[in-house]
């Protein structure tokens, strides 16, 4: 697979770029009952973006995350591991990246669970990382961005 366009190599992409990862420090500034990088992680699994999905499994480690958990991401229904308030964040995440599938959006039942464990600045957060995170995915899908060399710390 070849890269099709280095975002950051155009005007376009730097200031475009350069405005994401603004909305990504606001959102770094709240805490959550969660790390977000099973929400970044799990989000880029599901749009098949592999540059990200590299990305935040690295971070995560980094960060000090079991790598036994980030493994389970992808089957956290059926894994032990998680607590009430990470389920929420995944289900979530799922509901809201796969917003189509749906045709209502994020269900009601999801969203008692989140409401459980997250005050409204905590779910603002978390809605901003998921819409944040499938912008970046969605970028690197379209432009084919590699995966695999990402550092942790990187950017």
């Amino acid at each position: 697979m070849e890269q099709q366009i280095n975002m950051y190599a155009t005007a376009t992409g730097a200031k475009l770029v350069k405005r994401v990862n603004a909305v990504g420090a606001a959102l770094a500034e709240t805490k959550m009952p969660v790390s977000s990088e099973l929400v970044l992680l799990r989000a880029s699994q599901i749009n098949g973006c592999g540059f990200c999905t590299d990305m935040h499994y690295k971070d995560a480690i980094a960060a000090g995350e079991d790598p036994v958990r980030l493994n389970l991401v992808a089957a956290w229904r059926e894994a032990t591991v998680f607590t009430e308030a990470e389920r929420a964040a995944l289900a979530f995440t799922e509901e809201l990246t796969r917003i189509a599938d749906h045709h209502r959006g994020v269900s009601d039942e999801t969203w008692a669970e989140v409401r459980k464990h997250f005050d409204d600045e905590q779910a603002t957060a978390l809605t901003g990382v998921v819409a944040l995170i499938n912008v970046y995915n969605r970028l690197n899908v379209a432009n084919r961005t590699p995966a695999g060399s990402y550092q942790p710390g990187q950017f």
